[in-house]
């Protein structure tokens, strides 16, 4: 903390008073600095795994010269005394070098622990770091592995002006919902994949909450960068932080692991998908995964939207690939990002009654959304969804926004509010009859 106040005075004194003709290097040094690891443990976040009910998966990093690491974790007490019940766990180590990637890069150890044959439903208090530096102690709760009501948090593309705007989108989120099971974050976490100051925005925006609600995250396409910043379009790879701070599972692809995946909750499962690449290989993927799913509810999360919100984009391919699936195998839900900007439309049993109030609208496949949480911004495209089948219902620009989703045995209701807390949209899905009815 004191580090990084006093970064921040420096940025401060060089932008009023300048360092003559050194001032963007100086300037570039002190970014580098604030976002640099100290010996303390920093980005100490979860993420969900597969199991969320009995396992979590936790990821911290620090300076480089620290090449050991471990978790202590215990049931959580009312009193400090939880400390003489907690357990070690030995992290495993990765030595990340940013360094010719991004021009702010640098070296640092990334640990991760994945714990295993928790209690379901349980407060567990835990802190990440060594023998000799440690994190304070974080809390969280293990998914139920009953049926009961669940809720989830979800934004789409974070991406721009991180700190300085999407700190109070991804706050208010907590706020609202501080008992959220997850986070749901639909790609574009940062702008530029590989880049250590926008992660260490990224961070810092959302400070202890990446450390208390688990994560589940899909890559964007602006987390596929050149290794190499000298050459910016040469191959573009995942972020070379990804697999090493998120903690995500690897029952998908083998080519795609931490970026393609499924996580089971009691009465939920979601499936995150990595719409960068590869997508016809993932339709086979998600078809079995499908086919062999007993939850009464799905959700799937991909960066790029099937129903395009904003001009010029189209993305043909998943609407020949995956929206097939989605239908066939009647997926309640599909959060997207991209676009930045808000839609939200489906294709309905019978299309008449969509603007027919005194008819039930019953929702064939997933209700579509695509939403943005961060500071860019992008224009609405003023055609609709009609020529795919669909119809477009809500819209929105230039609104920074999060969801707010409740799942409570046959119904499922979502909120997105935005970034100064009022309501931007709101609907019902009830099963009935193996159907989703749609509920305004």
């Amino acid at each position: 903390m004191i580090k990084t106040i006093f970064s921040l005075m420096l940025v401060f004194f060089t932008l009023s008073f300048g360092f003559g003709q050194d001032k963007s290097q100086q300037l570039n040094e002190i970014i580098k600095e604030w976002a640099a690891p100290n010996h303390f443990p920093d980005h100490v976040i979860l993420s969900a795994t597969s199991d969320p009910a009995r396992s979590i998966a936790i990821n911290w990093r620090t300076h480089a010269d620290n090449k050991v690491g471990y978790v202590q974790i215990a049931p959580a007490g009312p009193g400090p005394d939880f400390r003489e019940n907690s357990k070690t766990h030995t992290a495993k180590r990765t030595l990340i070098n940013s360094a010719n990637a991004t021009p702010d890069g640098f070296e640092s150890s990334f640990f991760e622990v994945q714990i295993e044959s928790l209690s379901p439903n349980t407060l567990y208090a835990y802190r990440v770091g060594n023998d000799d530096f440690k994190s304070e102690w974080h809390q969280f709760t293990t998914a139920n592995d009953q049926t009961a009501p669940l809720s989830f948090l979800y934004v789409g593309d974070a991406q721009n002006f991180i700190l300085e705007l999407w700190s109070r989108v991804i706050r208010n989120a907590y706020k609202k919902a501080p008992e959220a099971d997850f986070f749901i974050h639909a790609g574009d976490l940062v702008n530029n994949a590989h880049d250590e100051s926008e992660w260490n925005e990224w961070f810092d925006a959302g400070g202890f909450i990446h450390s208390e609600i688990p994560a589940i995250a899909v890559p964007g396409n602006h987390e596929y960068r050149s290794m190499d910043s000298n050459t910016p379009k040469g191959e573009r790879v995942l972020s070379m932080q990804w697999n090493a701070q998120f903690g995500l599972p690897n029952n998908g692809p083998e080519e795609l692991l931490e970026t393609c995946y499924f996580i089971d909750y009691p009465d939920l499962k979601v499936i995150g998908l990595n719409s960068n690449r590869d997508i016809e290989l993932q339709a086979g993927w998600l078809k079995k995964v499908l086919e062999e799913n007993d939850k009464k509810w799905t959700v799937v999360t991909y960066h790029h939207p099937v129903f395009s919100a904003s001009r010029g984009r189209d993305n043909e391919e998943l609407r020949k690939h995956w929206k097939p699936i989605f239908d066939q195998y009647g997926v309640d839900l599909a959060l997207q990002g991209h676009d930045h900007s808000y839609a939200r439309g489906a294709v309905y049993e019978n299309p008449i009654a969509v603007d027919n109030i005194t008819e039930e609208k019953y929702v064939v496949g997933p209700v579509y959304v695509v939403s943005v949480s961060g500071g860019k911004m992008y224009s609405l495209s003023e055609s609709g969804w009609g020529e795919f089948g669909a119809t477009k219902e809500k819209t929105g620009e230039r609104t920074q926004l999060f969801q707010h989703i409740t799942i409570d045995e046959n119904r499922l209701i979502y909120k997105s509010f935005t970034a100064t807390g009022e309501m931007f949209d709101r609907f019902e899905l009830e099963k009935t009859k193996g159907k989703n009815r749609f509920i305004d």
